[in-house]
């Protein structure tokens, strides 16, 4: 696969209670930011093959005026060789997303876009903290599919506290109702940064048991795959394999990936490395012509085996078995031959035509069985 291009843009009118991605509420630094972005891009032209995807991430990129956002995507047209059918993906914040703001991303060449729903339930876009209601969501999906997008994605959390297997699935049948590309249904983390961790420490929430949590994943995996959806990876649904992010799927097979601007992760070959999580500091840095990296590291041969059975687990595609020996030099038929033969019985995989696939208890348990 060639290799991908993720652009963070650090900035968010509010913070939500349960996010722990890099961004600021002040959207004053936003032209210096991408004056910096775009010479970030020359620094690194030349150091990768053509890319075939193209990610804006954040933060919430919709916060951006389409000026800005063509003078991005104009810059990565212009310091790197893109592919002719190279998926432009933006992620945006219903709240955003008005008739003009949609046909604006239209125009500039996006040609996925990913909205930030979360759920359509109030109560839970309260506790959440979104900053948008649920009339705004459906608003903002109607505009989309009114402007001409055939690519859209929603991004749904369950697994909230005080939530109920009844709630979630209305939540899904909703989503359904628009016949999206793309599903990606994301159990809630609560990181121990966020106000949501901090209140849990204090005791104030109560997070939902595993059995419960167990069912809320086996419950909608079945009724989306039931819709015509493929649960191609362990939080994500296609409706047809050519709604299947490309983008992502670079992250699960370690396929090259470039990431721009503060916070961002890229990876090549054997490297991993990541920029400074502070808008100053990467202004600063860039604009001393130098890269704005934070850290790197070298993975040895068995750190990115152990990946690749953490991730192809996580994943419908499984691991091809001669790739992963070609690859890694592991034979895992050979060295984990009475692991894989257990957890097959325990109907957890499929060992087929030099594949080993997770089965969709398999991937309720991906995080366990990547221990083999």
């Amino acid at each position: 696969m060639m290799p991908g291009i993720y652009i963070h843009i650090p900035f968010c009118l509010s913070k939500c209670g349960y996010c722990d991605f890099y961004s600021v509420t002040s959207t004053e630094k936003i032209p210096r930011f991408i004056d910096s972005l775009l010479k970030e891009m020359e620094m690194y032209r030349g150091c990768f093959n053509r890319f075939d995807t193209l990610y804006l991430g954040g933060g919430t990129p919709s916060l951006l005026d389409p000026t800005q956002l063509t003078e991005i995507i104009g810059g990565a047209h212009k310091h790197f060789p893109l592919s002719s059918d190279t998926e432009i993906t933006i992620e945006v914040n219903p709240g955003d997303l008005n008739r003009e703001k949609a046909e604006s991303l239209f125009k500039t060449g996006i040609n996925r876009i990913s909205i930030g729903v979360q759920s359509f339930d109030e109560h839970i876009l309260s506790f959440l903290g979104r900053r948008h209601s649920s009339t705004d969501a459906i608003s903002a999906i109607e505009n989309v599919r009114n402007t001409g997008f055939d690519n859209m994605g929603l991004d749904l959390i369950y697994g909230i506290p005080g939530q109920d297997l009844r709630s979630w699935l209305e939540t899904l049948h909703t989503a359904l109702s628009f016949t999206p590309e793309h599903l990606s249904c994301y159990q809630l983390t609560i990181e121990p940064s966020t106000p949501l961790g901090i209140k849990y420490g204090a005791g104030e929430i109560v997070p939902l048991n595993e059995n419960l949590l167990y069912e809320f994943f086996m419950k909608t995996s079945e009724l989306l795959e039931a819709s015509g959806y493929t649960h191609y990876e362990v939080s994500n649904f296609a409706r047809g394999p050519e709604f299947m992010s490309r983008h992502n799927r670079k992250y699960w097979d370690h396929t090259p990936y470039l990431g721009l601007g503060p916070a961002a992760h890229s990876f090549s070959g054997n490297r991993r490395w990541w920029n400074h999580r502070c808008v100053d500091r990467y202004i600063e840095d860039v604009n001393k012509k130098m890269p704005p990296i934070e850290k790197s590291e070298i993975l040895t041969l068995e750190q990115l085996r152990l990946e690749a059975l953490y991730l192809g687990f996580r994943t419908k595609m499984g691991i091809d078995l001669q790739d992963f020996s070609e690859r890694y030099a592991f034979d895992l038929l050979d060295k984990k031959n009475e692991m894989l033969n257990r957890i097959s019985e325990e109907g957890l995989i499929i060992i087929r035509d030099n594949h080993i696939y997770p089965t969709r208890r398999g991937l309720a348990m991906s995080d366990s069985l990547s221990l083999i």
